[in-house]
């Protein structure tokens, strides 16, 4: 068939009960109220496997062209989108980092390790929610609960500004992490709806790297906050108030046009739809089953694969929580003042920005995205050595070397695809990618804590522990990629492959990346 897109815009549309809730017109089995309160949001894979058995009757060349069309137009639509929010949400998170600078030790009466507690305060809260969170994602609508999320979040970021003492700093930042920890989750299981296996990584990597934008905007505002004058508040409240107001009003841009997967993305016609499905049917893992499958759990417990992804979660979260919180003080603790200590921060999230985008290009290529893990620790092991040897007379230097710390993210975020590439059945993947996101949580509460107040301004146990961690997700990362490497060539040497489209249809049968044997896993 050579006909046009232009000219298959519209799929026949069913006169009997259809998924309108799903946005598609194909007809589903006729349920009860009750049945349709427990099943609603159980039909994605079966939604997903009629709209592939559609996509059939159309010329593969003429699929494969339009697809293109469809990955472009969620690349330019729904990649922004995800990246605003993640920005946000990462600038919330920030905003402790950039206000301590401007007296809110002192303003809410912190003292010893007041200001480290306040820092896990936040991982307190998302190590409460992450587990909750991924058991309801895979359950309700993505968009609109992101969406939703965004204006409480927002809200509870902006009564930061209202607080007064350690404990009630420690209560909001608690409820800010427990709200914010859907969304890591949210944006990894919906990467792997909207996209393929070969593309994941980059989109991924492009999305967290706006955390570099995040810090580069972070620091400018932080900056501003410091030279404005004749406030009535303080400056560091100021900080919380702007950010917070942001997020509450992007919400509604993503309530209203967020999809929640391929089948109902509103700016994609119908037919587009169900390219988009045919796209990523060659994932071998459907779109979304709300079914708990208690066999699924029992496999990822027992998976050594698993234990070796949420071992380098721990590490990876250890890096992390230094780096959020603790740059701002390394920095001018080089003897520089709060504005200076603030601007050059901003050059550590234009390292993040390459680091990512680069990385994340490069993940792309065969068998390459443990390598590309791999390299993305070693400026971060360069920068922290530099730390601990170079003179503190060289003050420049010893900010350069604390830039390279923000490469981080680039591993930090092609590990959380992993889950998403390599691990199938819906409630594995929940459940793997929900103890995953506990293990990076309890990383970034220990993370601060390396930091002792009494080894300002270099923190040489810090630094070295740091690198201790970093040569562990070196080796970590090594054992997983190893692992795969032998899975794959068994499966290969077994003979063990199918017709195309019998695999395509299989990944809508909420198999398990075990159970599927035509399922490879991406080095």
């Amino acid at each position: 068939m050579t006909a046009k897109m232009s000219e298959k815009n519209d799929i026949p549309i069913a006169e009997s009960p259809v998924d309108t809730e799903n946005g598609t017109g194909f007809v589903l089995p006729k349920r009860n109220a009750i049945q349709r309160l427990i099943h609603r949001r159980n039909d994605l894979n079966e939604l997903g496997k009629d709209m592939l058995q559609k996509s059939l009757q159309y010329d593969r060349a003429q699929l494969e062209a339009d697809a293109i069309k469809v990955r472009w137009k969620l690349d330019l639509l729904v990649l922004p989108m995800m990246m605003t929010t993640y920005m946000l949400s990462f600038l919330d998170k920030q905003t402790l980092n950039y206000s301590n600078a401007y007296g809110l030790q002192q303003d809410t009466k912190m003292t010893g390790d007041d200001y480290s507690w306040v820092a896990s305060a936040l991982y307190f809260g998302w190590l409460c929610g992450a587990w909750p969170w991924n058991m309801l994602l895979q359950r309700v609508a993505i968009g609109k609960l992101v969406g939703g999320m965004l204006f409480v979040w927002g809200a509870v970021c902006m009564l930061q500004a209202t607080v007064f003492n350690f404990s009630g700093f420690f209560a909001v930042r608690f409820f800010l992490g427990m709200l914010e920890a859907c969304i890591s989750p949210a944006w990894v299981i919906l990467t792997s709806m909207l996209w393929t296996r070969k593309e994941q990584t980059l989109r991924s990597s492009i999305w967290l790297c706006t955390n570099g934008v995040s810090n580069i905007l972070g620091a400018l505002l932080a900056y501003a906050s410091g030279v404005a004058e004749g406030l009535s508040i303080a400056q560091w409240k100021l900080i919380f108030l702007i950010v917070g107001a942001l997020t509450f009003a992007w919400g509604f841009v993503i309530l209203l046009y967020l999809p929640d997967g391929p089948h109902n993305a509103k700016m994609l016609t119908e037919y587009e739809r169900v390219v988009a499905v045919w796209r990523v049917s060659n994932n071998q893992i459907g779109l979304k089953d709300s079914t708990i499958r208690p066999y699924q759990i029992k496999e990822a417990l027992l998976d050594g694969k698993c234990y070796l992804l949420w071992t380098t979660g721990i590490a990876l979260g250890i890096l992390n929580g230094a780096v959020t919180n603790f740059m701002s003080a390394i920095i001018k603790g080089f003897n520089f003042d709060a504005l200076r200590a603030s601007l050059l921060q901003a050059p550590g999230g234009g390292f993040e920005v390459v680091g990512c985008i680069l990385l994340g290009w490069i993940s792309q290529l065969p068998n390459l995205v443990g390598v590309s893990i791999i390299i993305g620790c070693l400026p971060g092991m360069a920068g922290l050595i530099g730390i601990l040897t170079i003179g503190i007379e060289h003050r420049y230097a010893l900010v350069a070397m604390c830039w390279l710390q923000n490469v981080v993210g680039s591993p930090i975020v092609l590990n959380w695809t992993v889950p998403g590439l390599n691990v199938a059945g819906h409630t594995k993947r929940s459940t793997v990618i929900g103890i995953y996101f506990v293990c990076f949580v309890v990383g970034n509460i220990i993370g601060p804590h390396l930091f002792l107040p009494q080894e300002i301004p270099r923190y040489p146990t810090a630094i070295k522990g740091l690198l201790g961690t970093y040569c562990a997700v070196v080796v970590l990362q090594g054992l997983y990629t190893l692992w795969c490497w032998l899975d794959n060539r068994e499966r290969d040497r077994l003979g063990l492959h199918a017709e195309a489209v019998e695999e395509q249809l299989e990944g809508f049968e909420d198999l398990t990346d075990k159970q599927n044997k035509h399922f490879r896993y991406r080095l």
